[in-house]
């Protein structure tokens, strides 16, 4: 057995009821947390373990981010860059991306349109030992009506009518996605649309969703429009990505559909990122000029009591305001009115349930893959205490130990 004891560490997860202990320890086995509890009462192995010293570190379990692209490529010349690669090239590039996701304390991603299904090659490697990287769930391509939001790239696929969404939905599953994601509507990437551009009929948006549920998989939708995600709604759809422009009554609605929101808060606010990879101006313009009413949006999505999720778009390993893209992005939605208790689930527990995963991840407690990370302050204080993470752990693996000087893989 491969035994590991962490201790010197309070833990802290979303549970219901508050899972927080102090003095904790948290005996790993074959990369499974076979015990956590406070110190005295983790006995540990019979024979010999590695004991890991945190120091008085607070635990939680790895973050989630529920809104990826590692081949990310926006208008501007580093997305040209990006869409010139070779496969191999992309490969490489995507391999990196999941590197950088996981030191920066990001476990599990979840893909939401990548080129060419070079998601399944790099989630096959990264299982496989191969690549080192966080858990993948992924949707593939996303689906988009011809000429819809996205549809320059080999990220989303092209379909039309509801036999084309159809095809669309079956041909993800038989590469192996774990979810399927559409595009309903514009949004601040596309040059010859508007964020509120309908862009799928109600019988093509029924169509994926009833395929795809029929096939035991979730749907979200890249959408703008109250009207537009309304329509969907009701259509059973099961996440938003973005939202920028909801209504109270639409929020209520979500609300009590069980509609989650990802809500990318990053995206509307985010001009050095965009003056970095050299995005044009009517795209700048677009994106900044919706950040009031996307915040406006995201308040009354908490209003309404809607489940949101953490998202960044920005790829999640990304330096931005003083952190990674992932981190900035839990803080902007703690800030926005979640809090920080709330902004731990909605970083870890909450988009595992989503994901139908919560007996494997989301909690330290026995049974769980041993994904964990460390820092010195206190999340339930200030969600800021992520930008601190100085320690991280996947399946029982120590890929990041700042203290000990290692860099790690």
């Amino acid at each position: 057995m491969n035994d590991v004891i962490v201790v010197g560490c309070t833990v802290t997860d979303a549970r219901d009821g508050g899972g927080r202990i102090a003095d904790a320890a948290v005996w790993v086995r074959d990369g499974r947390i076979a015990a956590a509890g406070p110190r005295e009462e983790v006995t540990g192995p019979a024979g010999d373990a590695r004991v890991i010293d945190l120091g008085g570190a607070h635990v939680t379990p790895g973050l989630v981010n529920m809104h990826t692209h590692f081949s990310l490529s926006l208008p501007g010349q580093g997305g040209d860059d990006v869409k010139d690669m070779t496969p191999h090239e992309l490969a490489l590039y995507m391999a990196d991306g999941a590197r950088r996701t996981l030191r920066c304390g990001v476990t599990t991603v979840r893909c939401v349109a990548e080129k060419d299904h070079a998601d399944f090659a790099l989630r096959r490697a990264v299982e496989a030992g191969r690549a080192t990287g966080p858990r993948i769930f992924t949707a593939g391509r996303a689906l988009v009506c011809t000429g819809g939001h996205g549809h320059e790239g080999g990220d989303t696929l092209e379909c039309d009518g509801a036999d084309g969404f159809r095809r669309g939905v079956r041909a993800q599953i038989k590469a192996g996605a774990d979810l399927i994601k559409i595009m309903i509507s514009g949004g601040i990437a596309g040059e010859h649309e508007r964020i509120e551009t309908p862009q799928l009929f109600p019988d093509e948006m029924a169509a994926a969703l009833r395929t795809a549920h029929a096939w035991g998989r979730r749907v979200t939708a890249h959408a703008g429009p109250a009207s537009v995600i309304a329509e969907a709604v009701e259509l059973g759809l099961d996440c938003v990505e973005h939202g920028y422009q909801l209504t109270p009554e639409v929020a209520r609605k979500m609300a009590d559909r069980g509609t989650a929101l990802v809500p990318t808060l990053l995206v509307t606010r985010c001009k050095e990122f965009f003056d970095e990879l050299g995005v044009p101006e009517w795209m700048q313009c677009r994106s900044l000029g919706a950040g009031p009413r996307h915040l406006e949006s995201y308040a009354m999505a908490l209003d309404a009591g809607v489940e949101v999720l953490l998202g960044s778009d920005m790829p999640p390993f990304w330096e931005f305001e003083g952190t990674n893209a992932s981190v900035r992005e839990l803080e902007y939605m703690s800030e926005g009115g979640l809090g920080p208790a709330r902004a731990l689930y909605a970083g870890t527990l909450g988009p595992v349930r989503w994901l139908g995963a919560d007996a494997d991840l989301g909690t330290v407690e026995a049974g769980k893959h041993a994904d964990l990370v460390a820092m010195d302050d206190d999340p339930l204080a200030d969600t800021s205490a992520f930008r601190g993470i100085r320690w991280v752990m996947k399946a029982g693996r120590v890929v990041r130990d700042d203290r000990s000087g290692w860099e790690g893989p």
